[in-house]
């Protein structure tokens, strides 16, 4: 009784985990079992999160439980409230709190490391910024997503002269700030790397029209699992890591089939000039408005997404 490996019982654990999460994406392939793989996935998620609970030995479980109470009591008020046709906005929301989650886990490393005065190597350095990047882009661009669908912002491609430059010159400065971070951490430019990702997320987003908005969606849903994953690596969880590029590789296969669906291209979703243009009659018309198609184009995208979740 005294040789029980501690550590290989929580890998034991995260395996279970893991294979609950397979069976549940495999089961979302279809309407009949997308439910029961949605209930499966997420109580492979259950004991994942309690293995970890127990794994880290955490104290004070107070605060958690208050949490996973908000949390049941708002996801059970949603389930029930939001529409099949509304789903792709639920999503975003979804991909935005995900990616944000991500970027604050690898702000709270890096604070804490500089606060105590903890030499971080490279890869962790770089994990930390990758994720932050990954997180905030996801965060920002979601919520236009989520804007756009909604019709609290302009449904049509938002665009500006050089506009493509700028964004160009802003993920420059982005890089220059993270190679700088990673040789000398400082919170102070930290915070302006957050605020620079941010804005990219925004960029990316506003020149895409609110029709093609589900395949961004998709998109970002792929980002906030490597946002979580850059998290596992951060944290040192192989869960994590797992899930994240379960999420990630999911939401990256969804984009490619629904952008063939579209006959669009994926490069042109990566790089903004998705669906910047609108075409009548073969001529184009980049002032017209582009409106969600809610009764076909959504309905059709809400499933697909609602699989991938």
């Amino acid at each position: 009784m005294n040789d029980f490996d501690f550590d290989l019982f929580i890998g034991a654990i995260y395996l279970v985990a893991v294979i609950f999460f397979v069976l549940g994406l495999k089961r979302l392939g279809s309407p009949k079992t997308a439910r029961s793989g949605n209930l499966i996935a997420s109580l492979g998620m259950l004991i994942a999160v309690v293995a970890t609970l127990v794994d880290r030995e955490i104290i004070s479980f107070e605060l958690i439980i208050a949490g996973i109470i908000v949390g049941a009591i708002i996801g059970s008020i949603m389930a029930r409230a939001i529409k099949m046709t509304a789903m792709p906005q639920m999503v975003a929301v979804f991909n935005g709190l995900g990616g944000a989650a991500s970027a604050l886990v690898a702000a709270g490393v890096l604070h804490g490391n500089i606060a105590d005065g903890t030499d971080m190597s490279m890869d962790v350095s770089v994990t930390i910024m990758i994720g932050t990047l990954i997180g905030a882009v996801t965060f920002s661009g979601s919520l236009i997503a989520f804007g756009k669908l909604q019709e609290i912002i302009a449904t049509r491609p938002v665009t500006f002269p050089l506009q493509k430059t700028f964004s160009l010159l802003l993920f420059v400065g982005i890089l220059a700030m993270i190679g700088y971070l990673v040789i000398e951490p400082d919170m102070t430019v930290f915070i302006g790397l957050s605020v620079a990702c941010l804005l990219l997320g925004i960029l990316l987003v506003i020149p895409i029209g609110g029709a093609d908005m589900p395949v961004v969606i998709s998109l970002l849903n792929s980002y906030s699992g490597l946002a979580a994953a850059s998290a596992g690596f951060v944290l040192g969880n192989v869960m994590l890591i797992i899930a994240g590029a379960l999420v990630g590789a999911a939401g990256l296969i969804l984009t490619q089939i629904m952008t063939k669906a579209m006959n669009r291209s994926l490069v042109n979703v990566v790089f903004g000039a998705f669906g910047a243009v609108e075409t009548v009659n073969g001529a184009a018309d980049p002032g017209g408005e582009t409106r969600p198609v809610r009764e076909v184009a959504h309905e059709d995208s809400a499933v697909m997404l609602a699989y991938a979740r």
